[in-house]
């Protein structure tokens, strides 16, 4: 730190209890780890799949492919997480490799958030308004495009995070942290710390949940009114799938990062203990997604299957897929209730 002053000043009970838990570390450790193993080795394989073996490349795929690349860059930073938490919050990694992992660590879970939202609207056009972006090379373009901005608004709003010094050392406990103490100089006034968790909660998460709940309720109204029970079932189950991972993944890590920082500033309170675990949570999206492309697309199921040498599918479903390559997520050109649902 270059201002000795800054870091002489007497850390409180609560956040000195926090390092001395023990039991919490361990959780989260325990979660990263499963997390890791699970990240890796599912993304990777969906990855390759997206990527060489489905085709055409839809919107929704890309999106897909947008997503998976997110996870697999937070499964190659988690273990700088894992060692941390094991030497007991001590950071000896140095400030720049503290800001690449809290950067990633939000970035996934924020561009999956947009991600996620971005395959329910492609959707949601495909099936409610099938008469826009007709064209796939629009549509292609479109979501390429689409990718782009999500990252740039990601990373122009986690700023804050990319050019500050997050790591603190913590003289009561001889330990230097990583993003676990926050000074309040970090940004220059209380307008500022509103604008970036306005940035955080409402630009990235709020907005995000509610356009993919309207997304859903009305792809799901739609397919109520002209499906069978078969496919409309198939259609509830993904929604629920998607709007799980929204809400035990995402809405508990945003809504305590706001509650503590609004305590943190205004009550001298901490909830950062509850925070952590919620962070840890998060990330559970990451080996989630692999499980929604399957269930999602059977193009997707079925070269899975292929590559794992198990049973195909039948014969049936097989020449369906031939015929319609797109997956559930994908938009139609056209829309017939019928044959868009028999993808489910």
């Amino acid at each position: 730190m270059n201002d000795s002053l800054k870091d002489a000043i007497k850390m409180d009970n609560a956040t000195l209890a926090m390092f001395d838990n023990k039991s919490t570390s361990h959780i989260v450790s325990a979660i990263y780890v499963i997390v890791t193993l699970a990240n890796l080795s599912g993304n990777s394989v969906s990855l390759f799949l997206l990527l060489f073996r489905t085709s055409p490349k839809t919107p929704s795929i890309i999106f897909m492919i947008n997503l998976t690349l997110t996870d697999l860059m937070l499964g190659t930073v988690l273990p700088f997480q894992i060692v941390y938490q094991m030497q007991g919050h001590n950071w000896t990694m140095g400030t720049g490799m503290c800001n690449v992992l809290t950067v990633v660590f939000f970035a996934n879970m924020y561009c999956s958030i947009l991600s996620m939202t971005a395959i329910s609207a492609d959707r949601y056009l495909g099936i409610v308004k099938p008469m826009r972006f007709r064209e796939m090379r629009e549509r292609k373009r479109f979501a390429i495009l689409a990718c782009i901005f999500m990252w740039l608004l990601v990373l122009a709003i986690l700023s804050p995070l990319e050019k500050t010094n997050l790591t603190y050392y913590v003289r009561e406990r001889n330990i230097t942290t990583c993003f676990d103490v926050l000074k309040k100089d970090m940004l220059p006034g209380l307008a500022h710390w509103a604008g970036f968790l306005f940035g955080m909660f409402i630009i990235l998460f709020l907005c995000p949940f509610i356009v993919t709940v309207y997304c859903y309720i009305n792809i799901i109204r739609v397919l109520v009114r002209k499906s069978n029970s078969h496919q409309k079932g198939r259609a509830v189950r993904l929604a629920c799938i998607v709007l799980f991972v929204f809400i035990f993944c995402f809405a508990p890590n945003n809504i305590l990062l706001l509650a503590h920082t609004i305590t943190r500033l205004y009550f001298d309170k901490s909830l950062y203990i509850y925070y952590k675990l919620s962070l840890s949570l998060s990330c559970i999206n990451s080996c989630i997604d692999p499980f929604i492309y399957y269930f999602a697309s059977k193009e997707f199921r079925r070269k899975l299957r292929q590559i794992l040498r198990l049973q195909t599918l039948s014969t049936g479903e097989t020449q369906m897929i031939e015929g319609h390559r797109e997956s559930f997520f994908s938009g139609r050109s056209t829309y017939n209730p019928n044959e868009d649902c028999d993808n489910f």
